[in-house]
């Protein structure tokens, strides 16, 4: 369930000599355009501990949002391997990674992706639709997760209705509901004015330090990246700082 809580409000550091929940080595994306090859990512070795919440930062182009991507799993790397929990993602078949995205991972996009046509409860209790759980489960587990972001009085409402703070409240409850071993943030707040942005990070913040989950957020605003507790930047394909940010508990 959503509502489990840990100990562990993943600290990079008390955690930096255990396996880490996802290690890359030797990742390498390009894409053939005309003939010709695009080299994206090139070389890029990273590990990242369970309960880290990470930003991902670089200039337009510099494969930020390919690396997220590809760990995933909704893209496939043109070398190297994504061991994520013990699993090399990059070998599993189209089939295999579908399934393996819908038990694991929590997408959160910075234009909300909702159905329209759906209400707020609908949209959280889609990725529920593709497990086993009864009505029921899945009535408790979506009333869970709208809890957590502070919308049970919405869940009858529909996209429109809301605003697009509460929006984007919506798609992180679906994110949880299906209590995925990580959550990748594309520009969460991107599309936010600064107050509402602040409140959308706010409840990241929360989901990492009480539910010790495992977050990794592509943002080119550096103010989002000061809440997560480790920061890396690409350039050009290429891995080139990968920092610890001590000031993030002071937020």
């Amino acid at each position: 369930m959503v509502t489990a809580s840990v100990d562990n409000h993943g600290d990079s550091a008390s955690n930096k000599d255990a396996t880490p929940i996802i290690r890359i080595r030797g990742l390498d994306k390009s894409y053939t355009r005309g003939g010709q090859v695009i080299p994206v990512l090139e070389g890029v070795d990273l590990d990242i501990q369970s309960a880290e919440f990470l930003a991902l930062m670089g200039p337009s182009g510099s494969g930020k949002s390919t690396l997220l991507n590809l760990i995933a799993g909704i893209d496939k790397p043109t070398a190297g391997t994504i061991e994520i929990a013990g699993v090399n993602i990059a070998n599993l078949s189209e089939g295999q990674l579908a399934d393996w995205r819908a038990a694991n991972v929590g997408f959160i996009f910075q234009f909300y992706n909702l159905m329209p046509v759906l209400t707020a409860f609908e949209n959280v209790e889609l990725p529920l639709l593709l497990t086993n759980l009864s009505k029921k489960q899945r009535h408790a587990h979506v009333s869970a997760a709208l809890e957590m972001v502070k919308l049970s009085d919405r869940m009858d409402h529909y996209p429109n209705e809301l605003s697009g703070g509460q929006q984007q409240r919506v798609a992180i409850a679906r994110a949880l509901v299906t209590d995925p071993t990580l959550i990748v943030a594309d520009e969460p707040t991107g599309d936010l004015d600064r107050v509402t942005a602040e409140e959308i990070l706010n409840l990241l913040d929360e989901l990492h330090r009480s539910l010790g989950k495992t977050i990794i957020m592509v943002t080119h605003d550096p103010k989002a990246a000061s809440r997560a507790r480790r920061l890396v930047h690409l350039e050009k394909g290429l891995l080139v700082a990968d920092d610890a940010l001590a000031t993030a508990s002071s937020h």
